[in-house]
């Protein structure tokens, strides 16, 4: 069975056109040359693997309550939102 953490890594791997092996939990979305229109689409398809909804603000992401300052804070918020969802 895919972890969240295998499936979140995969779909930012994705969207980034990178390696799986490229992606680590500490690296951030810049790290890894993730603009934003690439962190959206992350963002949309985490939640349709997911089927969950993330509270996230494309314009002010500084006010989410969606953490994207790494690839381990992400997985930990979908994570949380999963677990919440069940």
């Amino acid at each position: 069975m895919t972890t969240v953490q295998d499936k979140v890594i995969e779909i930012i791997a994705e969207q980034g056109m990178l390696d799986i092996s490229d992606v680590t939990l500490d690296s951030s979305l810049d790290d890894l040359g993730i603009d934003s229109l690439g962190l959206v689409e992350s963002i949309f398809a985490i939640e349709e693997a997911f089927d969950i909804q993330v509270p996230f603000n494309a314009n002010e992401p500084e006010k989410s309550d969606f953490d994207i300052s790494s690839v381990q804070a992400i997985v930990s918020a979908v994570e949380q939102l999963v677990k919440d969802q069940a």
